[in-house]
């Protein structure tokens, strides 16, 4: 069962994301907002209470443009934000774990990192290092300190690779997503290069198209859950590398180990994060319940081997969405009609 509640923003509403919850009793959310009319972008955390439901901006800060990635973590003492913009600035928020008050900020000045828009970017939780991919084929690790940041150039591919995704699976270890559904898998003690790579094109199934989104379970760091165009969502097995399994989405018929599955979307899936509210007892070779959100306003739930589950289907485009890891059954999501929604389900 699911209840879900809307609040309007009157701007668009780019992405969204949880804080790290540091008390039972504050709760609050960061949503990327950009305004048409003015054409000025900012970031605004707001405070969320159940009882009675509410959802009331607290603080807001200006973005120099648009803001391209979106995430939050802890850093020391501190909840951390830190957000990609369609210049290639990044820049990190440090906030109040108690009243989401701003205490600092850094920033990297456009094209320090990216010289075109549309870049990625993780971090690891409690971490100081933040991983950075861009459609310019630059990857860069960015080092957090007290008062200061600093970066380091992994790989340039002069632009003859694009990536549109990044996530971390170890302290030493990330992959990155791009064109052709092509999924690259790094190694910070190998450096140089990818030190493995699948390429769509390999696979009849995945002929062209873009990833546009990638997530790692800390449980299963083998195995990269990828999302992208024509509503296809695939899992790379690093033990077979070269036969993906395909979940949902675009030519969806027996994948790898894998019984004809149904699509939930036929669009592009604009995230996908591995659903960690459903207990599972998926054995290590098959893949953990994922959540998708896409283009044709779908937020559902993918299991390998299972009909997928619609939890919601909008008019609209969900653009992000948001699962509270302290709180698994409360998912935010981004509509592209000017909202956000928040559902509850069990």
């Amino acid at each position: 069962m699911a209840a879900t509640q809307r609040f309007p923003q009157y701007k668009y509403v780019d992405a969204v994301r949880w804080l790290p919850l540091q008390s039972p009793f504050n709760r609050f959310a960061v949503v990327a907002l950009f305004d048409f009319d003015t054409e000025s972008s900012s970031i605004q955390i707001h405070s969320f209470n159940p009882n009675p439901l509410s959802f009331d901006p607290q603080f807001s800060w200006p973005s120099p443009s648009r803001i391209s990635s979106l995430k939050t973590s802890h850093f020391l003492h501190n909840s951390l934000i830190v957000a990609s913009t369609s210049s290639g600035s990044l820049h990190f928020l440090f906030a109040d774990p108690s009243d989401a008050t701003l205490r600092s900020a850094l920033s990297l000045p456009d094209s320090a990192l990216h010289s075109l828009p549309a870049s990625s970017l993780d971090l690891m939780d409690a971490a100081v290092d933040c991983v950075t991919a861009g459609e310019d084929g630059r990857v860069n690790l960015v080092n957090v300190g007290d008062s200061n940041l600093s970066y380091r150039r992994l790989f340039d591919s002069g632009g003859l690779v694009s990536y549109t995704a990044v996530r971390w699976a170890s302290p030493m270890e990330f992959a990155t997503g791009g064109y052709g559904f092509s999924l690259q898998w790094w190694d910070q003690r190998k450096p140089g290069g990818p030190v493995s790579q699948f390429k769509g094109d390999r696979d009849k199934k995945l002929t062209s198209g873009i990833v546009h989104s990638i997530d790692i379970h800390p449980s299963r760091k083998h195995t990269c859950l990828a999302g992208g165009s024509l509503g296809t969502v695939f899992a790379w097995d690093l033990r077979w590398q070269q036969q993906p399994i395909i979940l949902s989405g675009a030519g969806a018929g027996a994948g790898a180990g894998n019984a004809a599955v149904q699509s939930i979307s036929e669009s592009e899936v604009w995230e996908v994060q591995y659903d960690r509210c459903i207990k599972s007892n998926t054995s290590s070779t098959r893949i953990l319940p994922s959540m998708i959100c896409s283009e044709d306003g779908i937020l559902g739930v993918i299991e390998q081997g299972e009909e997928p589950i619609e939890l919601l289907a909008e008019p609209c485009a969900i653009n992000s969405f948001d699962i509270d890891r302290h709180n698994p059954s409360d998912v935010i999501c981004s509509l592209e009609w000017e909202a956000i929604l928040f559902l509850f389900y069990s």
